[in-house]
């Protein structure tokens, strides 16, 4: 399993990892995005930058790379990341299917996305990143399942899923919605010829949004890798937009919020990766540092407190604009 590469770093920041959806496509959700990165949206623009981020990523002992069929470019500008730096073997590099980009690089289009977890719809996107990625794509996610995706209950699919993992791929899911821990469950019971089909799981939890902690914790006893993402809540959990109780432990540790808010799902045992979602190298150095901050019982109990209701939490995730 291409994890294994992980647990043999020993770097600090061998447990972050980076994730493209921000950098990979002109809109995202991100708050404070417009700023961070200006007017330019054009394909080589972005396309520099991720390169920027991925070279200052690895140089700092990041060794996993996210990316996704509707992110944009963000399969080719990794893949060619890649092709220029034959000596970055030792990354683990995943995507997912399941979405497919129609933004045609705008960032006011009606649907930036379309949702297709069918079998018809994985065999053309899992062609689309092998042409892109070739035999460096380790890690093959379903996007965003829900508790009634199709996806949970298509036997064909899983089949097919399996031959992939016979092959060397490994398999796993991403989940999003306030339904994330029933989503969990439902998947980590799927199987194929007696044997689980999943290997990893990647889940929104953040400071604001715990509900899918206890389902984690069982998918890392079963022996899934967890992935975290959105540890920062699509920088509602970034400074200006942090909370007060939060901005208080940051400024008692020295660090960012950002910082403390990735801390918090770090502490967490059953976290394999968390993501960052930088889009500036600054941004990411700042995150990096969640490796360094040392949380007290104390800050951890005062964070608590704000956790929100996953439908609430949810709802508002929803009405963020496409910057």
């Amino acid at each position: 399993m291409p994890f294994a590469r992980l647990a043999t770093a020993t770097t600090p920041t061998c447990h972050i990892g980076l994730g493209l959806a921000a950098v990979g496509r002109p809109g995202y959700i991100n708050l404070g995005r417009d700023a961070d990165l200006g007017d330019d949206r054009g394909v080589e623009a972005l396309r520099t930058r991720t390169h920027e981020l991925l070279d200052a990523a690895y140089a700092q002992g990041v060794r996993y790379f996210d990316a996704a069929r509707s992110y944009g470019r963000s399969e080719e500008f990794l893949a060619g990341w890649l092709d220029s730096r034959p000596e970055a073997d030792d990354v683990v590099v995943g995507s997912k299917w399941g979405y497919t980009y129609t933004a045609d690089w705008s960032t006011d289009a009606e649907r930036h996305e379309i949702k297709d977890h069918s079998l018809a719809a994985y065999e053309r996107q899992r062609a689309e990143s092998v042409a892109t990625l070739g035999d460096r794509l380790d890690l093959y996610q379903i996007h965003s399942v829900t508790p009634e995706s199709p996806a949970l209950t298509d036997k064909e699919l899983h089949a097919r899923l399996a031959e992939a993992a016979a092959q060397g791929v490994t398999v796993g899911f991403s989940t999003s919605g306030p339904a994330q821990a029933d989503a969990i469950r439902t998947a980590l019971a799927v199987t194929v010829d007696g044997e689980p089909l999943f290997r990893t799981v990647q889940s929104t939890y953040n400071a604001l949004e715990t509900s899918a902690g206890p389902a984690l914790a069982e998918a890392h006893e079963a022996g899934l890798t967890v992935i975290v993402k959105e540890g920062m809540a699509n920088g509602r959990l970034a400074a200006p937009n942090a909370p007060e109780a939060l901005r208080a432990v940051a400024e008692e540790t020295g660090l960012g919020c950002d910082a403390v808010a990735l801390a918090v799902v770090l502490r967490r045992p059953w976290a394999g990766v968390v993501l960052s979602g930088a889009v500036t190298t600054t941004q990411l150095a700042s995150n990096l540092h969640a490796a360094a901050v040392d949380l007290t019982d104390d800050h951890m109990s005062r964070l608590a407190a704000l956790v929100e209701e996953p439908g609430a939490y949810w709802e508002r995730r929803g009405q963020l604009p496409w910057h």
